[in-house]
Formats: structure tokens, sequence, C-alpha cells
């Protein structure tokens, strides 16, 4: 299984002395995680809200950009003003626009992935339909998965559709540990089919090119996953927090990428990329 080569780094992960005590330490975007960073399956994590005030009052804008395509854009909107984040829907970028920024209006396309991969692809105008043939099946994550849905978008990717994932991310956070996320899905449709996926998320180029186009200077990635939020960083050639609220836990060893800033939490990374403490 493999994905989209990931774009060439140009001074990828550079130091953090250009980020901590400057006038503007972030630049002027910030593109942040929301699983593992905001919150655990919608729980809130302590101090997420208020230190992306402090990021905003200085000056930096903040950009989700997240793996999870289960929710529609208006759940996640939603699940952000619920713990106290107000976010304007182009300060959101998901792995189901990435997918479906890969299809268009005369594609017929299998889903086997949640809302928010239907409704990007009804965004585009792609034609979603029950059964093959098709030009491509999606894959995603999504609690209600079954044994037919992954038997309808293998067959469908046997019989020669493009096996397009949203990611794969093998493990979801949530509050109570690590369940499997799309990648586990994508294993099952992948091995049946016998089909090689393009994955469109983080941290590949359909997601990489999204931002690009929509984030305008991109100065960091906060992430609680090196692979994903890592490489991410890698891709746009800006450094890379991490923070240890998610698929990290504190004390963790992780695959590289090495982050350029290392932080407990999105409230202590802000701290130290700001350079004090909250007054």
């Amino acid at each position: 299984m493999t994905a989209d080569p990931v774009m060439p780094a140009a001074e990828a992960n550079r130091g953090a002395a250009g980020v901590a005590g400057s006038s503007n330490p972030g630049g002027t975007t910030w593109v942040v995680d929301l699983d593992g960073v905001i919150w655990l399956a919608g729980e809130p994590i302590r101090g997420s809200a208020e230190a992306l005030a402090r990021l905003r009052s200085a000056g930096i804008r903040v950009v989700f950009a997240t793996n999870n395509a289960g929710l529609a854009r208006a759940g996640l909107l939603g699940m952000l003003q619920a713990v106290g984040i107000s976010t304007a829907p182009e300060d959101l970028v998901t792995s189901a626009d990435a997918a479906a920024a890969l299809l268009g209006p005369s594609d017929r396309v299998v889903l086997c992935a949640g809302a928010g991969v239907r409704e990007a692809l009804v965004r585009v105008g792609a034609q979603v339909v029950d059964e093959g043939p098709a030009d491509a099946v999606v894959v995603g994550f999504t609690r209600d998965v079954t044994f037919e849905m992954i038997s309808v978008a293998s067959s469908a990717a046997r019989a020669g559709a493009r096996l397009i994932a949203t990611n794969a991310d093998p493990t979801y956070p949530t509050p109570s540990g690590l369940i499997p996320g799309a990648g586990a899905i994508l294993a099952a449709v992948a091995t049946a089919s016998g089909a090689e996926p393009i994955v469109a998320g983080k941290p590949n180029q359909p997601m990489a090119r999204l931002l690009q186009e929509t984030s305008g200077e991109i100065s960091m990635v906060v992430g609680d996953r090196t692979t994903t939020d890592g490489r991410l960083a890698q891709a746009l050639g800006v450094p890379f927090a991490l923070v240890r609220t998610g698929v990290t836990p504190p004390g963790a060893a992780a695959p590289p990428p090495e982050p350029s800033l290392d932080a407990p939490d999105l409230a202590a990374l802000v701290d130290l990329a700001l350079g004090g403490t909250p007054d």
C-alpha cells in the first residue's frame, strides 16, 4: 500500500529559534490538527481553545487540517463551536476535500466512508452509486462500516475503479485509547481488491496542494502524529510541532521526522512559541 509521493521539503524542520520570542512568532498561518490536538473523539483537550485564542490575538491565522472525513463540514464546525472555537468555513480543510479534488462531475463513485466524504463528492458534482461499475472507490473513516460496504467497494476496485483513500491513518485517538482508523478500513478493501490506493489526506500531495492554495503563508504544522502531521510539515517546507495529547503519548519515542517543537499539549506549545506564559 503506497500513497502519493510527498513533495520535496524546503527548509523542512528548521529550528525553533525564529519562533520563540519574536514579535510575530508564528508568521501568518499555523496549520493545526483536530483529533488528538483540539479534542479526543469530540471531548475537548483542556486549554486548547484558550491556546488558539492566544494565537489569534498574536495575529496568527489558524487553519484546521484534519484527516477525519467521517463528519460533514457543518458537524466539524459545530464541534469546534461547542468547545469554544469559532471558525470560518474556509479555515477548515479535510481529507474528504482532498479526495474529492481528485474527482469531477463525470465520475461515478462507490463510497466506503462517512457523511463527510459523501458531502465533498456531491460538492464537486461526482455521482455516488451503490455499486459498480464505477470510475472510483473512495474509502474513509466511518464507524458504520459493514462487511457489505467493504465487499462492494473491493469488487468495484477489482473491476478497475480507482481506489482513493481519504487517509491511511491506522488508528484514531479517543479518550479511552486508540481505535481502528481509516487505514484499517482501507487495508481491508485494498487487500480484497488487490488495488493500489491513492491516498489524498495528510501528508500527501492532494492535501498539501489544498493547503497551499487556501492558507496563504504557512509557518507551522501542529499535530499529534509524526508520520502524518510531521511529514505534511516536510511537504510544506515548514517546522513541525508535536503535541502529546493524542496518538503520541508523553515519553513515547516517535518515528521520524523529528519535531522542531515538542510539547505536552497545545497550551504548552503556544506558551513556548510565543515566548512566555499567558498574562
